[in-house]
């Protein structure tokens, strides 16, 4: 997902939760920074969980676990 300006990250994390089984993990990197509104919205929404979020000065890491 990185270098993907919102809303892409959110479409394409959506996809990737779609073909995973409940309580997997996906990893997502973005450098996008409205992603730090846009995915946990949307987790929230759908009810996944965001494990971890790391912010480095290039990108930032999710760790989401579907449920």
């Amino acid at each position: 997902m990185s270098g993907h300006k919102c809303p892409i990250p959110v479409l394409r994390l959506r996809r990737a939760l779609e073909k995973l089984k409940v309580c997997d993990r996906v990893e997502l990197k973005a450098t996008d920074p409205m992603t730090l509104v846009d995915i946990p919205n949307f987790c929230r929404e759908a009810g996944h969980v965001i494990n971890n979020v790391t912010e480095t000065e290039d990108y930032i890491l999710y760790l989401i676990t579907k449920c």
